[in-house]
């Protein structure tokens, strides 16, 4: 049986205090129990998107001005960030700030906001599943957290939210290769075991193909290239672009690439 798709944006623009236009014409879809992923360099609009998604744009005097953004086929573009999280979508912004003053599984409480309390401690015990590192730090103040840790309770409290569709903003920023290799196969599990639907932005092309079943990629605000994960890791565009792998196997820094090349090919 084919999976059903929860999220769809039907040729959305966003423009940012009435002037600036960021997003030109998007279209996407995510399937229940998919993880997809949104690939792009810095300002090609990967943030924006989520950001139309969760209802945070009011925040920074953005609007979807046109097209619409359907969860379930309920047009929720441009709805109250409150009332989207109360539908099952929860984003974990970049930067990963917590409440420093409290500790770790006070932070994991806020978590039930979205959903109340009373299967906290439930949902607790499946955080600490699947992040053993935040249970050795629950009573310690959150501001004393590594990177790593505050990523792995960042996800931690998104979870407690039971989300229908997770939003993760660039999950790998700042970290050690280890620590990325560990958050994303618990990324993996999350789908598999949970069944959580996910859109995962990520500038780290190469980790975001090998966890998600499908990847967009974006440019100045615009879709430029889709398909099966497995296909886009093959593609000689990304592979060049964005996993710095020319044809011949070499690898290439960006500064290596010739932008013309780019444009001429997909603007």
């Amino acid at each position: 049986m084919e999976d059903t798709v929860l999220l769809q944006l039907n040729n959305i623009s966003v423009v940012y205090s009435e002037v600036i236009q960021i997003l030109k014409g998007i279209s996407l879809a995510v399937q229940e129990r998919q993880i997809v992923c949104l690939l792009g360099s810095n300002g090609a609009g990967k943030t924006t998107t989520l950001r139309a998604v969760s209802g945070l744009l009011r925040s920074e005097n953005g609007k979807v001005t046109e097209g619409t953004i359907e969860f379930e086929g309920r047009p929720i573009q441009n709805a109250a960030p409150e009332s989207i999280t109360r539908l099952g979508i929860i984003q974990v912004l970049e930067g990963r700030e917590p409440f420093k003053n409290l500790t770790v599984e006070e932070n994991l409480r806020v978590g039930t906001a979205a959903r109340g309390k009373r299967y906290f401690r439930q949902d607790l015990e499946l955080v600490y599943h699947y992040f053993p590192a935040v249970r050795a730090r629950r009573k310690a103040l959150a501001g004393y957290c590594s990177g790593g840790e505050l990523q792995m309770l960042a996800i931690g409290r998104a979870l407690i939210a039971r989300p229908r569709l997770l939003l993760l903003d660039e999950p790998s920023l700042g970290l050690a290769p280890l620590l990325v290799n560990e958050i994303f196969e618990i990324i993996k599990r999350i789908n598999e075991e949970q069944g959580t639907t996910i859109v995962l932005v990520e500038q780290n092309a190469n980790m975001a193909l090998r966890v998600a079943h499908y990847g967009y990629v974006m440019e100045t605000g615009k879709i430029v290239l889709e398909g099966e994960a497995g296909e886009l890791k093959q593609n000689p565009d990304v592979k060049e672009f964005y996993l710095g792998i020319a044809d011949v196997g070499t690898f290439k820094t960006y500064k290596e690439i010739k932008t013309y090349r780019r444009r001429k090919r997909w603007l």
